[in-house]
């Protein structure tokens, strides 16, 4: 078939590079227009532009689709099918209805749960034993389309929204090379959501990100493995920002005022309302990451309490 895939971030690549192993043809790639990023807000192309640059494979970066030259440019490819992966750009239904098989999404949660921009954050932030990737034939509404594919992935304790991302990347683009001949065939068989199951992921703010400590350790967890890594979890010290990377929960419950520190030699403990949590890695205002032990060794902290 004739595909065009639009995608964006880093998570869109492993589609792409399967699209590009398969006996499909990528016939030209979608994406957000370069934008400035990062402190010196230089003009930044976005992951999958690059990629599929070194690809040799033709770039379409339109604003929107509101003017009839962009929807001329997408009906000259031919598509047989678009598929796209977090493009982050809403298509009227000129575009959902130009590919002979219409648009495919892959999309980072089981569907109709979490519907949304962050749906793997808000599975962890919930505390979710799983996760999955919903393959779905796009319509008008958000993330309202019949399912075409689902697949499960459990949520590891240790899971990370960086370590979710990348592995249902991968089983993501994995289904849907699956699903490609059966769409190809005229098997597909698309099935309705149901309406009683629907939850929304909302974008993410950096202010949400601020730990609460008076929460119980295992919300602080999931906070810090949620937010990781955007927005970061956070905290105050001496009155300055302090990113908290990776942390874990022990078995010790604690006594102290909710975000009260207590230092046993290269540990870092942080006492929420029922036990504490160890700091492990950790990021000083305008510093490094670093171990916590690596910092309690370059500073000098009295007790006090995280803001």
């Amino acid at each position: 078939m004739n595909i065009i895939f639009a995608g964006t971030p880093d998570f869109s690549i492993p589609t792409l590079k399967a699209l590009i192993a398969s006996d499909h043809n990528v016939c030209a790639v979608y994406t957000q227009p370069d934008r400035p990023a990062g402190r010196g807000r230089k003009v930044q192309q976005s992951p999958i532009k690059q990629f599929a640059l070194e690809q040799s494979i033709p770039v379409e970066q339109p604003l929107n689709f509101k003017t009839q030259e962009s929807l001329d440019t997408l009906t000259a490819y031919k598509a047989d099918v678009m598929i796209v992966v977090a493009y982050g750009i809403i298509l009227p239904e000129t575009v959902l209805s130009t590919p002979r098989f219409g648009c495919i999404n892959i999309h980072a949660s089981l569907l109709p749960h979490w519907r949304g921009a962050a749906p793997i954050q808000r599975a962890i932030l919930s505390g979710d034993n799983e996760t999955g990737v919903t393959l779905m034939q796009m319509d008008k509404g958000l993330d309202t389309g019949d399912m075409l594919a689902k697949v499960t992935c459990p949520i590891m304790p240790q899971d990370t929204s960086s370590t979710l991302h990348n592995k249902l990347s991968i089983l993501g683009s994995d289904t849907l090379i699956n699903l490609l001949v059966d769409i190809e065939n005229g098997n597909a068989q698309p099935t309705p959501q149901p309406t009683s199951e629907v939850s929304y992921a909302h974008k993410l703010s950096k202010q949400e990100a601020m730990v609460n400590w008076n929460k119980p350790a295992a919300d602080v967890q999931r906070a810090i493995q949620g937010y990781n890594p955007w927005p970061v979890a956070h905290t105050l010290i001496h009155g300055k920002p302090l990113r908290i990377w990776q942390a874990t929960i022990t078995a010790e419950a604690a006594n102290d005022k909710p975000g009260q520190i207590k230092i046993q030699g290269s540990q870092l403990f942080v006492a929420c309302s029922d036990y504490h949590i160890e700091v492990i890695e950790l990021q000083p205002a305008n510093k490094r990451r670093m171990a916590a032990s690596d910092y309690l060794a370059a500073h000098q902290i009295n007790e006090l309490v995280l803001g």
